[in-house]
C-alpha cells in the first residue's frame, strides 16, 4: 500500500512480509526489511519497537484518504492510497482508447456521496461524474471520454457494486 507524508514529495510503500507471532513482524518499507514488535494498540494509538527503538504514535484524526498522527511528539499527516483516483480512472475506461465504450462503470463497490452531473450535461474526459465512498475513502469517478450524459443510473445515498453502470456517455 502506498503512503505519502504531506509536504514531502516522495511516497513510500509499506507491507507486512512475515508474521512471526507474538506481535512480532518483519515489515518492508521501500524494499528494506525492518523488525517490528507491537507493544500496545488501541483506538487512541500504538506503541511499538521498530528496529530496537521504542516509538509511540497517537491517532488524531482519520478521514477518507488522510490520517493525522503524532509519532514521538512530531505531528504527521499521512496520505493513504495516493494513486487510488488514477487507478479508478484508468479502470473505468479512462487513460485508454475507450471511446467505443458507452457505459461508465464503477470499478469499486461503494456508496454514492455526491453526483456532479445530470442527464443531458456535456462533459469532457476526466471530468468528475460522482464521488463514491469505499472503505472510509472518497474516490472521484471521472468520465472516460468526451460526450453527453445519457441515462444516469445512480442516486445520491445509493450503493453501487463493482461493474455497475454509473452513466452512459455518448
Amino acid at each position: 500500500m502506498d503512503y505519502k507524508i504531506q509536504d514531502i514529495e516522495k511516497s513510500f510503500e509499506g507491507k507486512i512480509v512475515e508474521n512471526l507471532g507474538n506481535n512480532d513482524y518483519v515489515i518492508k518499507i521501500n524494499d528494506k526489511d525492518h523488525q517490528l514488535k507491537i507493544l500496545n494498540i488501541d483506538s487512541k494509538g500504538i506503541e511499538f519497537i521498530l528496529d530496537q527503538q521504542y516509538h509511540k504514535a497517537k491517532y488524531l484524526e482519520n478521514s477518507t484518504n488522510e490520517m493525522k498522527i503524532v509519532i514521538d511528539n512530531v505531528p504527521i499527516t499521512l496520505n493513504t492510497h495516493t494513486h487510488f483516483d488514477e487507478i479508478v480512472y484508468k479502470n473505468s475506461g479512462g487513460g485508454g482508447s475507450g471511446n467505443a465504450q458507452l457505459a461508465l462503470k464503477s470499478q469499486i463497490p461503494g456508496k454514492v456521496v455526491s453526483i456532479a452531473i445530470e442527464d443531458g450535461d456535456s462533459i469532457k474526459k476526466g471530468d468528475v461524474v460522482c464521488t463514491l465512498e469505499s472503505m472510509k475513502m472518497q474516490v472521484a469517478v471521472k468520465a472516460h471520454k468526451d460526450g453527453s450524459v445519457k441515462n444516469l443510473k445512480i442516486k445520491e445515498g445509493a450503493t453501487v457494486a463493482k461493474g455497475d453502470v454509473i452513466a452512459e456517455i455518448e
